[in-house]
């Protein structure tokens, strides 16, 4: 009995072994069938890429502007030249950005479906940006008004390209910007150039502080005084000067106005020779990261007032500041 049933178990064994290997067989086939399917559409897409002339876009920052700066926030424009070398266009999916000062992060966000890039063409993307120093002195409290801080802004942006796909370009560009911080101001003293009660013209002696680490180059200001509580008037002076960073600087500032329309009260304060004052107004001035207008202010402030010999005073100290 034995020896009858063992030709039986080396047939089957053969049996199952001859059936795996044609299965392997096959399996090979089947994978060299879709390496060859791979590989012929790969040579598909270069042949199409090379006949049709697909390719993959560039950009490049080319320019960062400061349209508009003040003591609260910054606007900043990135330029991003992006250039379609394809035949048609090409859509501009999403950017992506981030300011960040050593690496701390300042400001991020996404600008969502921002446009086309016209065929064989380049266009100029503008990312609007708008840095509120509040919200970067209120997180890091070690950045102080008047300083100047590096800043790193990154951009991604993410475009559609036939035969390629998503593809995203990333970008980087460094710099400085200002926090800036408005200058301190004082009237050292009124020096009348001619004193009576229908007019009576005076110059103010201005002492301008400078808190800011950059220079500030002034080309006017705007203001209004009050003497003892009662405006006086103001207005609008151009004037150059140039007020040194973390420094002071002098300035005269003419003023003219009548006495006898305010009442007996400014004119016993001006004859009594000293008085409290109070000024606002704004300066316009130059900066390494474009023009600015500044407040100025002072709240409270006192001063001397010096009349001309003629007028029955005493300007020994005519020029001091």
């Amino acid at each position: 009995m034995s020896s009858s049933e063992d030709p039986e178990i080396v047939e089957r064994v053969f049996k199952d072994k001859e059936k795996e290997e044609k299965e392997e067989k096959k399996d090979e086939q089947k994978g060299g069938f879709i390496e060859k399917v791979k590989d012929f559409i790969h040579d598909i897409g270069e042949k199409i890429e090379e006949t049709i002339g697909f390719g993959k876009p560039t950009a490049d920052v080319s320019g960062i502007h400061i349209p508009h700066i003040n003591l609260e926030r910054a606007e900043i424009v990135v330029d991003v030249l992006v250039k379609n070398p394809n035949p048609i266009p090409i859509p501009l999916i999403d950017i992506n950005y981030l300011i960040e000062s050593d690496g701390r992060k300042l400001l991020s966000g996404l600008i969502p479906d921002a446009g086309t890039i016209h065929a064989h063409g380049s266009e100029t993307v503008k990312i609007p940006l708008n840095l509120v120093y509040d919200d970067i002195k209120s997180t890091y409290h070690d950045i102080k008004p008047g300083s100047i801080i590096p800043y790193k802004i990154k951009v991604d942006l993410i475009v559609d390209v036939p035969v390629f796909g998503r593809l995203t370009l990333p970008l980087e560009k460094t710099g400085e910007i200002p926090i800036p911080f408005k200058p301190d101001i004082d009237v050292e003293k009124i020096h009348f150039e001619r004193f009576s009660f229908e007019e009576t013209v005076a110059v103010l002696k201005l002492k301008l502080e400078n808190k800011n680490d950059f220079d500030l180059g002034l080309n006017s200001l705007d203001y209004n005084l009050w003497l003892s509580d009662v405006n006086i008037g103001g207005a609008e002076l151009e004037k150059s000067a140039k007020l040194e960073k973390n420094g002071i600087s002098y300035i005269d500032l003419p003023i003219t106005f009548r006495p006898k329309e305010f009442g007996s009260a400014l004119w016993d304060m001006i004859r009594g020779r000293g008085t409290g004052y109070s000024m606002k107004g704004n300066i316009n001035v130059d900066t390494p990261f474009g023009s600015m207008k500044l407040p100025i202010s002072k709240e409270g402030g006192t001063t001397r007032l010096k009349k001309n010999k003629e007028d029955g005073g005493d300007d020994d100290d005519e020029d001091e500041d």
